[in-house]
């Protein structure tokens, strides 16, 4: 048995220590916030926050993160509204297919965990490795700088 803490409610499983997490997060537990995009870890469409700080759900092991606090796209949002992040994608229009914006969003978020005051710099290291196909890439990060408390109109080329 695996017991897991997902968006706040504690879940016994019984799966094997090495099944990916992405795997009960979406057939187990019904949380369709991350996605499977690559498999390897590489995109980041699976992204989840394990105790606050980013990581790549197809590639990390319930085993692994069994007693941690796993949050998913789906409970960054509160009784009292989504999450800024959340909020910023939609008013900034941050998604195109949608496919990535779970990578994208989860990622901004662990970054504020980390540092609430992000810079440009700091923005784009973070979504280095969050891969978007559609080629939204200018309001992504308009969305992130706007969850940064950057303005989103005063992009650097």
């Amino acid at each position: 048995m695996i017991e897991l803490n997902v968006n706040g409610l504690r879940h016994l499983l019984d799966v094997p220590d090495d099944v990916p997490l992405l795997y009960v997060l979406r057939n187990d537990l019904a949380l369709n916030g991350p996605k499977y995009g690559c498999g390897l870890g590489e995109c980041g469409a699976c992204s989840v926050l394990v105790d606050g700080r980013a990581a790549r759900a197809c590639s990390v092991s319930c085993g692994a993160v069994s007693g941690r606090r796993i949050v998913t796209l789906e409970g960054l949002a509160t009784e009292d509204g989504l999450d800024p992040v959340q909020e910023a994608f939609i008013a900034e229009q941050g998604a195109q297919c949608g496919y990535c914006l779970n990578g994208m969003i989860i990622t901004i978020r662990a970054l504020l965990n980390e540092n609430p005051a992000p810079d440009e710099a700091a923005i784009r290291e973070a979504l280095r490795y969050t891969l978007c196909r559609c080629g939204t890439h200018v309001e992504i990060l308009r969305a992130a700088r706007l969850a940064c408390g950057l303005d989103p109109a005063a992009m650097p080329r």
